[in-house]
């Protein structure tokens, strides 16, 4: 394959491999409650509205979140980035803050939205894109149950 970019030898001789994009996806689960009500809303059109999501106790969901980062390998690590290091941004960043948390009143940076999968989904992307520092932080996928996701993607783009 001489010539073409591509070398199956030890980190010393690797060579750049010409390719426009990796994605790399790590997933986390965490658990949490909320509720969606909107204060600016009548008791009854919330409860149109969000029907049993509008219960004030609140209901929960085991969250799936997946991460998406954007890079070129490392020439010498073969990497993106340190898979260790995501996994403790998320940690740091979404478990130790959202897990096991009523998102209503327990995460600052949702109060005053309804804490629904879409504004979840934003808030995570906003937490993580200035932690991570190798690559670019591309997506945040973000189920709330196996049937229902939300994605954010870097400025709103989604790739053709």
């Amino acid at each position: 394959m001489e010539g073409q970019g591509v070398s199956c030898g030890y980190p010393s001789r690797i060579q750049r491999i010409d390719i426009a994009m990796i994605y790399l996806t790590r997933k986390m689960e965490f658990c949490a409650s909320h509720l969606y009500h909107n204060p600016a809303l009548s008791a009854e059109e919330n409860k149109r509205i969000f029907g049993k999501c509008n219960n004030p106790h609140g209901h929960g969901h085991n969250y799936t979140l997946e991460v998406t980062v954007a890079g070129e390998p490392d020439p010498v690590t073969g990497m993106v980035l340190d898979l260790k290091e995501l996994k403790e941004i998320l940690e740091r960043e979404i478990a130790q803050r959202m897990d096991h948390r009523f998102l209503n009143y327990e995460v600052e940076e949702l109060k005053g939205q309804i804490p629904t999968c879409e504004n979840i989904a934003r808030v995570i992307f906003n937490l993580l894109e200035p932690k991570i520092e190798k690559g670019r932080l591309y997506k945040v996928r973000l189920y709330e149950t196996p049937e229902l996701f939300a994605e954010c993607y870097r400025n709103g783009a989604r790739p053709a």
